[in-house]
């Protein structure tokens, strides 16, 4: 594949769509849909599950499977307690960070459709200077104009109703790729992109590729952990975020040093498979694609702890996309970054054999 610009302008504005839509965890299904539409023409059919999972399946008669995955969810809250005086208070559907919320609009989905809210906070004058309280999820609270809980309950709001943020896509300063949910859409994104590249040039794999999107993994890795059993797969290359840790009050002591633009970066953690890590690291130094390391400690976090703990040991290997800010509005992430990404995963495809095990005994 050439060195050239990977993204083109379709591909932007599908990446702005799908980050745009909201798929809170347990409600993917019309970001799913978006996904799906896109890849159409770049596999040969689909397979998706009761929860939602999507996969995008090319050769699929093919015995030998490999699965490149993301995940579609992204981090939400639930209505949980709607006070006689009609504001509403939440609890977490994944991390939502409780720190971002104050003056925060929200869109709170219902039956009826989407119902207007903003996360309130005392003004700066009322407040005790003394002993000033930090949001937490105990005080903040949701205010949709409703005069009492039963104005709350006529327009549709009711325990257990999910909440987002409608905070939209933006580029800052021409190559900064700026949205809610870039965690990890991106990552389900990049897949798609690498099936399309893989269209595009005509490459024929000599093994069944599974294009995996699968919802759940902020509440615990679950629709991995369901979507792994179904498809058995030999190996499994999975794409999330990580930490850029250049930003102030990071410590890289303890959270080490990757940043955006440099790369992406491959994790060691005992759920990699070392050989399958290896084979990424030479096939980047093979093509010159930037990248950096990262260790993890007992888990990696990601759907690649699913898949590699399942079925008798599947060999899962991670690539991860440098990231600002994560679990807020304004996620950041770095357009040669995106485009490495898909280009490491892309190239580390076209060198696995079908019966490859990957076997440090071989």
């Amino acid at each position: 594949m050439s060195d050239s610009k990977i993204l083109t302008k379709k591909s932007i504005d599908f990446f702005e769509k799908y980050l745009n839509n909201a798929s809170p965890t347990g409600y993917e299904w019309e970001g799913q849909k978006l996904w799906m539409n896109y890849i159409k023409p770049y596999v040969d059919t689909f397979i998706t599950d009761t929860y939602g999972t999507a996969v995008g399946v090319i050769n699929p008669e093919a015995p030998f499977k490999v699965v490149i995955e993301g995940h579609s969810d992204e981090i939400s809250w639930y209505v949980n307690y709607i006070t006689d005086e009609g504001l509403i208070y939440v609890i977490r559907n994944g991390g939502s960070d409780h720190q971002i919320a104050p003056s925060k609009w929200v869109n709170i989905h219902t039956k009826n459709g989407i119902v207007k809210g903003i996360f309130g906070w005392p003004a700066i004058h009322t407040r005790d200077k003394s002993n000033e309280k930090p949001p937490k999820l105990d005080n903040i609270f949701i205010d949709i104009g409703a005069k009492d809980k039963e104005e709350v309950l006529k327009l549709g709001v009711h325990v257990g109703c999910v909440i987002t943020y409608p905070d939209q896509f933006h580029i800052l300063n021409k190559d900064r790729f700026v949205c809610r949910a870039i965690d990890n859409r991106a990552g389900g994104f990049m897949i798609a992109e690498v099936a399309r590249l893989l269209h595009e040039n005509k490459v024929k794999l000599p093994f069944g590729l599974y294009v995996t999107n699968s919802v759940q993994e902020e509440i615990g890795l679950r629709g991995a952990e369901m979507i792994t059993q179904t498809i058995k797969p030999n190996a499994a290359i999975v794409t999330d975020v990580c930490h850029d840790t250049t930003t102030p009050m990071i410590d890289k002591k303890t959270q080490g040093h990757t940043e955006l633009g440099a790369g992406p970066v491959i994790s060691y953690a005992p759920a990699v498979q070392n050989k399958l890590r290896e084979r990424i690291i030479e096939t980047a130094e093979t093509h010159k694609i930037p990248f950096q390391r990262m260790a993890a400690s007992r888990s990696t976090g990601t759907d690649t702890d699913a898949f590699a703990y399942s079925n008798g040991g599947v060999a899962s290997a991670l690539i991860s996309l440098p990231l600002r800010y994560m679990h807020t509005t304004v996620e950041t992430v770095h357009r040669d970054d995106v485009e490495n990404v898909i280009r490491l995963i892309y190239e580390t495809l076209l060198t696995i054999k079908p019966g490859e095990t990957f076997s440090y005994f071989d």
